[in-house]
């Protein structure tokens, strides 16, 4: 009885996966063979209506997949023609379009300013007033390398002074790093940077910066950006936008 016990849960597991061709061969006593061959053409036939239940699911997501994708096409066509700029003749691919749109807005943004005022409280108050109102509307930042006599309140307190604009404060900050990463030893310093980049986590690193167009001196924000601009450096763009928001917004 164990003997046939074991060869039926053979035959059994042979049967679920086809494998009955070798078994049928041999002359087993007491079994029966048409049986067992009926039962594995059942389940054989129950496979195969479950292959196929899963295939029209299968091809009913597609079709739905495949209906929103043209949708989408579509939508995409009639915003194009209505609001978007005309571009090169020929065809559009707006698949391509999609994708490009998608990647950039994944794409990671650097943690760093690209146009960067360095300053100190060092400064002349009315000089430190100027740049950072001007620096604020340029969509710059103005750097501290750190507190005075490391004193928060101090610190505070100055700004304060300084700040006219409640919302100009935004604009302010301080940070070493930068300080080390474009070798700053004197102030201000006017930095516009080509493209975005991250600062390295520590306070005893110096970042890798892209290339950048530097002005040190006494002169104000608007000359500074326009010395970048025409000098089509590295820095051109960025400062180029920067000198429009400042005038647009001084005028």
């Amino acid at each position: 009885m164990r003997r046939r016990r074991i060869l039926l849960a053979a035959i059994g597991a042979l049967a679920a996966v086809g494998g009955l061709s070798a078994l049928f061969a041999q002359s087993v006593d007491g079994l029966d063979i048409e049986a067992v061959k009926r039962r594995a053409a059942e389940l054989r036939a129950d496979a195969e209506r479950f292959a196929e239940h899963i295939r029209d699911r299968g091809d009913a997501h597609r079709a739905e997949a495949e209906q929103v994708r043209r949708e989408g096409v579509e939508t995409l066509r009639d915003i194009a023609s209505i609001d978007l700029p005309a571009g090169p003749t020929g065809s559009v691919d707006f698949d391509e379009i999609v994708a490009g749109a998608g990647a950039n807005a994944a794409a990671p943004r650097g943690s760093a300013p690209q146009l960067i005022v360095f300053a100190s409280l060092s400064m002349p108050e009315e000089s430190l007033k100027r740049l950072i109102a001007d620096t604020a509307r340029a969509r710059g930042v103005v750097v501290f390398r750190g507190f005075p006599d490391n004193s928060a309140k101090r610190f505070t307190s100055a700004i304060v002074k300084l700040v006219e604009n409640e919302a100009d404060s935004a604009s302010v900050g301080i940070d070493p790093r930068l300080f080390r990463a474009f070798d700053v030893r004197a102030v201000p310093t006017y930095v516009a940077v080509s493209s975005d980049f991250d600062l390295c986590e520590g306070f005893a690193c110096k970042t890798q910066v892209p290339p950048f167009d530097r002005l040190v001196g006494n002169v104000t924000l608007d000359y500074a950006l326009s010395s970048f601009a025409q000098g089509q450096g590295p820095g051109a763009a960025v400062a180029s936008v920067a000198l429009s928001n400042l005038r647009g917004k001084s005028e």
